[in-house]
């Protein structure tokens, strides 16, 4: 397995809308971020009747006579992001943004990555019982003092972080005498109170952003859900996934490792290498993104970069930019 090529796809994955274009908090997109992979508390989930789910379910074939899978899961937890400006006497009002020390600070979501491991298991082990792993992460609260240039304190920023609970559960059956069907579902089991309507901010809070797993085979290979062969077409045909779409990762011609994805890809997808970073939208293309940055107004990318330290990153890759990189956005000429 290209383990690097699979650590840029999967990241591309993770951040995949994280900030939209205009890119300004104020934008209408970036009212409704979070929309891929998400798996919410149940209590949510059920008021929503379901259409924001609680669980992720990814089901592929793996062939071998003994294979092995080591399993990830990662995804986004989220922070709130609170401006507060000081009043004076210890008391700060909360506010959608002002200017400290020269820098602006907004009102912002943030993200936290992080990452279940389940290790690796014999599939045959797995019969009749499947592998599972619970885990937590706590909440936790952190405040940080804005200042201007003489030393005086003249607001704070306070992030909030949710404790979270879920579990990542593994299982098998044997579809012939060289198939199994493994099944991973990662379950999002944080407590809310089911007898109050929960707003879509607070459920956010306590749920699992942008959601994927990956599996890694020893002694086995992967079965394309996409183009599986013919013997095994029923079999890729039956396997039943919920909130992703699992495709083969790495080389082509690599059958090793799959991404289990909350966006529709395709096998063996790659990042182009003319592409110069993250531009937080991997399905569009980096052309159009990258000019329409370099004709925001000096105002827009202020507020842009008050919004989040990769916003502010993107953009200075972008404006360093040489004109033969912008060149090579354009268009590409390949044989072969």
């Amino acid at each position: 397995m290209n383990q690097a090529m699979v650590d840029n796809i999967v990241r591309a994955v993770l951040y995949e809308g994280y900030i939209l274009y205009p890119y300004r908090p104020s934008s209408v997109k970036n009212r409704q971020r979070w929309t891929f992979g998400g798996i919410y508390p149940r209590a949510f989930s059920d008021q929503q009747n379901g259409t924001d789910p609680w669980t992720m379910q990814t089901q592929c074939p793996v062939r071998g006579i003994a294979p092995t899978l080591h399993i990830t899961a990662r995804f986004l937890h989220l922070a709130d992001r609170k401006i507060e400006r000081a009043l004076g006497e210890g008391e700060f009002r909360p506010v959608e943004s002002m200017e400290a020390g020269g820098r602006s600070y907004q009102t912002w979501q943030e993200a936290v990555e992080r990452e279940v491991d389940l290790g690796e298991v014999a599939l045959a082990d797995l019969s009749p019982q499947p592998r599972r792993t619970d885990f937590s992460f706590a909440g936790c609260t952190e405040t940080q003092p804005l200042k201007e240039n003489d030393g005086r304190t003249v607001g704070r920023l306070v992030r909030a972080q949710q404790p979270i609970a879920g579990s990542l559960e593994l299982s098998a059956v044997r579809a012939n005498e060289n198939v199994f069907v493994v099944t991973v579902r990662i379950v999002n089991m944080t407590p809310m109170d089911a007898a109050a309507p929960i707003d879509r901010d607070a459920a956010l809070l306590r749920s699992f952003a942008s959601t994927h797993a990956i599996l890694v085979a020893r002694q086995g290979e992967f079965i394309s859900l996409t183009d599986p062969p013919d013997d095994l077409r029923e079999i890729a045909a039956g396997c039943q996934n919920i909130g992703c779409w699992p495709v083969l990762v790495g080389d082509p011609g690599e059958n090793d490792a799959v991404l289990a994805s909350p966006i529709i890809l395709e096998d063996h997808p790659r990042i182009a290498p003319e592409s110069p970073g993250d531009l937080f939208d991997s399905s569009e293309i980096d052309e159009i993104l990258t000019l329409r940055i370099l004709t925001l107004t000096d105002e827009e990318k202020r507020q842009a970069v008050a919004a989040d330290h990769r916003a502010a990153e993107m953009f200075a890759r972008t404006e360093a930019l040489a004109r033969g990189q912008l060149a090579n956005l354009h268009g590409v000429m390949r044989h072969g």
